[in-house]
């Protein structure tokens, strides 16, 4: 049994590639164009042509398909089995055999592994490394893939104090309950939230922005259905923060400068860093 299952076992870890690979049954190509745009985005590139990208931590395999489709060179590695099994299906269906786009199964705390790699362009790694249980050396590990003037896209959970203190206690709390219980347990947690977006939606008079939320692709939950999102927040242990101050200056520190932050009015959620890396 390898160390992922006994950590799951344990209860000290959620089962984040079970919860990716029921999203492959509902993966389109609206989603993926919104992957790819999301991209393009918070890069700055209209192609990634000519460029190697890591992504460290792939989850579905949804950006390293977006990131191929734009033309680059894709290594993708996640510690769960079951997301790397979505990822190889991704590839599978739009890229079979193609050897521009390799997937493994490895950690981003394994440095010999890291060291096996050598250096990408980009290195991304969204909403990945705050769930390792040790964010900070994988936040330092992640710096020596980054290709001289290559870039660092990562997003990491908003510190907030004692709320981010509760929902650890939330998740943790989740994954240590028989599997029978998780569902209610998920539902009961996300209910105060729900019903603020109900009461929102109907002050608005627009019930009907809330009824699509679940039966419509959202774009700001990066592919995924409204349940699978909240399995995914009331589910997703380890679980550390950061505040943007503490992501800028350890990065500083280590010879990288931010070249784009996303921070304002994420709440729990995460703030995204685009940074470079100095020549």
């Amino acid at each position: 049994m390898s160390s992922h299952e006994l950590e799951i076992g344990r209860g000290e870890r959620f089962k984040f590639g079970e919860n990716w690979s029921r999203f492959l049954s509902l993966l389109n190509e609206e989603r993926i164009s919104e992957a790819e745009r999301s991209l393009k985005k918070m890069l700055d590139v209209e192609s990634l042509e000519g460029k190697s990208f890591l992504d460290a931590g792939s989850g579905s395999g949804l950006f390293s398909l977006a990131a191929r489709r734009l033309g680059a060179r894709v290594h993708s590695f996640d510690y769960d089995a079951q997301s790397v099994a979505c990822a190889v299906e991704l590839k599978r269906r739009y890229f079979a055999e193609d050897e521009n786009w390799k997937i493994e199964e490895a950690s981003v705390l394994d440095v010999d592994y890291l060291n096996s790699l050598g250096s990408f362009d980009v290195v991304y790694s969204w909403g990945v490394l705050h769930h390792t249980g040790e964010m900070w050396q994988a936040l330092a590990n992640i710096q020596s893939l980054v290709a001289p003037r290559g870039i660092l896209f990562i997003a990491i959970y908003n510190d907030l104090g004692s709320r981010s203190t509760r929902w650890r206690w939330i998740k943790k709390t989740y994954n240590g309950l028989p599997g029978v219980l998780r569902a209610p347990f998920a539902v009961a947690v996300s209910a105060p939230q729900e019903a603020k977006a109900i009461l929102r939606s109907m002050l608005t008079l627009k019930p009907g922005e809330y009824i699509r939320s679940w039966t419509r692709y959202d774009q700001n939950n990066r592919g995924m259905s409204r349940w699978r999102d909240i399995i995914d927040w009331v589910g997703g242990y380890p679980y550390e923060v950061a505040s943007p101050e503490e992501i800028f200056d350890f990065y500083r520190e280590r010879g990288f400068r931010l070249a784009k932050l996303k921070c304002g009015g994420v709440g729990l959620g995460c703030n995204e860093f685009v940074l470079v890396k100095e020549g």
